[in-house]
């Protein structure tokens, strides 16, 4: 968001009465206090709803949006030169050249012949990485977490698997752009709320619309899993603890669902129910079951519902993963890691039990990625790097922390044949930095999203330019 609009009492020489003007981002509006004051006489809730409605068409929500253009479709070929250019799952390529011609990877290598129609990008001293993958954040849903209009990450009530994570997401968001200025350019925006939130997308960060915007969806059912002692861990859902009651309740779900299939497939004139037709991708296995589990109790008690309903899934979270290690390796369950930022949960834990999750993972040989961590992550989607390096300062080997954000991330979230690497045929979908992108000292200097070359202008460097010229003007620094 950028200035707040404002409401000042004003008064014409040609009218003896007082209107009010919004001053807002559409420019002024004049209206006479008389409509207010007859709309209060009739009910304060219509008052409020003209007031709100003159908010929404004449108020700041244009301010609101990103000035940023998003970049054109890739028209002619263009080759980057003389980078180290890094595949991820190969080895790194010194002073090699990368050709995109249509969106894609045409090639990649020490010897690459160029097009005669090809644009020549000299990046030589530069280093050249798959763009950033943000596994799991509430970007685009949500701007300022302090501020209720702003967010639309969830739903009211406990079962919501129809929810559309891409339809909500707000395409000129302010942090877009702040994300995508250190090599974010793709992120698994997911919803929140309930029992079951709703099904997630893994959205590009450029584009007009959110159709644009959307690499693929759905991606995931998420579910919130509740707490649990060991009691009720061990009896399921049938537990007589309080806890055990929400998981009766989604064990209810998955039989309500498996039942409106029966009946659809029995009788296709049966009336659709948006919740349940949601439900089967995930009971025939196409759409994964991503719980939100931290807790050993709520991993394994996760991993063998879904045993019991015979459905994919991924954990979120697993801040206990290390200790159930052998049954997440055993049922194949990958886990995106919640961040590495992250406070120990319980009092007896090492100060750096989160540093060293990703790094123990490996060492378990059980899949997994890193994301950002917090609640309200959407304002450091951009750290997203520096979690990952946290993880390295803390036994992860580097090559390994790369590909938690890239090639990890992309095969969890089952996209690892459009991105995640720079090899021929995939998505050209990249970034060009000066060093060592681990480093915070290390400037994303270009990049690309299918080709598109995407502007790496942001709210954060408008302000820094600004107030840098605001101190040169006092001759404070010097160029």
């Amino acid at each position: 968001m950028t200035d707040r609009s404002t409401i000042t009492p004003h008064c014409s020489a040609s009218t003896p009465v007082h209107d009010l003007r919004w001053r807002g981002a559409k420019g002024h509006r004049t209206v006479p206090v008389d409509v207010f004051h007859s709309a209060a006489r009739r009910s304060v809730r219509t008052a409020i709803a003209l007031i709100l409605y003159w908010v929404v068409q004449f108020g700041p929500s244009a301010e609101a949006n990103h000035p940023e253009v998003p970049g054109a479709a890739q028209d002619h070929p263009i080759a980057l030169v003389g980078a180290a250019i890094h595949p991820v799952t190969g080895p790194v390529i010194r002073h090699g050249t990368l050709l995109m011609v249509d969106g894609k990877i045409a090639a990649v290598g020490a010897r690459v012949k160029i097009p005669k129609t090809a644009e020549r990008i000299d990046v030589r001293g530069k280093h050249v990485y798959p763009g950033w993958i943000h596994a799991r954040t509430d970007l685009g849903l949500t701007e300022i977490g302090a501020v209720r209009a702003s967010i639309d990450r969830a739903e009211v009530g406990q079962l919501n698997p129809n929810v559309k994570a891409q339809v909500a997401f707000h395409p000129d968001s302010e942090l877009i752009p702040v994300a995508r200025a250190n090599g974010v350019l793709m992120v698994h925006t997911v919803p929140s709320g309930g029992l079951i939130s709703g099904r997630s997308a893994l959205m590009l960060l450029d584009g007009w619309t959110w159709e644009d915007m959307t690499l693929r969806a759905p991606v995931g059912m998420h579910v919130r899993w509740p707490r649990m002692n060991r009691l009720t861990a061990d009896r399921g859902s049938r537990g007589g603890s309080s806890r055990g009651r929400p998981l009766e309740r989604l064990e209810g779900a998955f039989r309500d669902a498996r039942a409106y299939r029966s009946a659809r497939r029995a009788d296709p004139r049966q009336p659709v129910d948006a919740r349940w037709e949601a439900m089967i991708p995930v009971l025939e296995g196409k759409v994964p079951l991503m719980v939100h589990a931290d807790d050993e109790s709520s991993i394994r008690s996760a991993v063998a519902f879904a045993a019991r309903q015979r459905v994919r899934l991924i954990i979120v979270g697993g801040h206990d993963a290390p200790a159930c290690a052998e049954l997440l390796r055993r049922e194949k369950v990958p886990v995106i890691v919640a961040g590495t930022y992250r406070l120990p949960r319980r009092r007896d834990e090492p100060y750096d039990v989160c540093y060293r999750l990703p790094a123990r993972l490996l060492q378990a040989k059980v899949e997994f990625c890193i994301a950002g961590g917090g609640r309200f992550n959407a304002s450091n989607a951009r750290n997203l790097p520096y979690d990952a390096a946290a993880a390295v300062a803390y036994g992860l080997p580097r090559e390994e922390a790369i590909k938690a954000i890239t090639i990890r991330p992309a095969r969890i979230l089952g996209v690892a044949d459009r991105v995640g690497s720079l090899e021929p045929g995939k998505d050209a979908t990249l970034i060009v930095c000066d060093g060592d992108p681990l480093e915070i000292t290390t400037h994303v200097e270009r990049a690309w999203i299918q080709g598109r070359q995407v502007d790496l202008n942001s709210r954060h460097k408008r302000l820094w330019r600004k107030y840098r010229e605001k101190y040169r003007r006092l001759q404070l620094i010097k160029e």
